[in-house]
């Protein structure tokens, strides 16, 4: 588990998340660090949406919570085996839409919580 703190988001748009002076279209957020989030990498789609694939690197990163963003329109989705999947694991998960997923990190990121992201910033 890292000692660092959770990254901020410090501004956002429809397409563009700035967090720790880079940008990027997705993010994924982790206690210690950011990246861009590639949803090649597990082969992510808007349906089923996000599944245990993109949330392992960011459990093993050491976050207790996470905070999954379903787009600006909610059309991401996020399948309950990943909730049940986190939920097993011991780690708390809230599913929001982009505006309050990044207003709800942020919060924790503040509050000093062990928090991690996925944050989608278009649709």
């Amino acid at each position: 588990m890292s000692s660092t703190g959770s990254p901020p988001i410090t501004s956002d748009s429809w397409g563009v998340l700035e967090v720790a002076g880079s940008t990027y279209k997705d993010a994924k957020l982790w206690p210690g660090g950011a990246c861009a989030w590639d949803w090649a990498e597990t082969g992510t789609a808007h349906r089923p949406g996000i599944r245990p694939a993109d949330v392992d690197p960011l459990v093993e990163a050491g976050a207790d919570v996470l905070v999954l963003s379903t787009g600006r329109a909610g059309r991401l989705g996020v399948p309950a085996t990943t909730v049940e999947y986190l939920v097993d694991r011991g780690v708390r998960v809230e599913v929001l839409a982009t505006a309050d997923a990044i207003n709800r990190y942020n919060a924790l990121v503040e509050q000093g919580v062990a928090v991690g992201a996925l944050i989608h910033s278009t649709c």
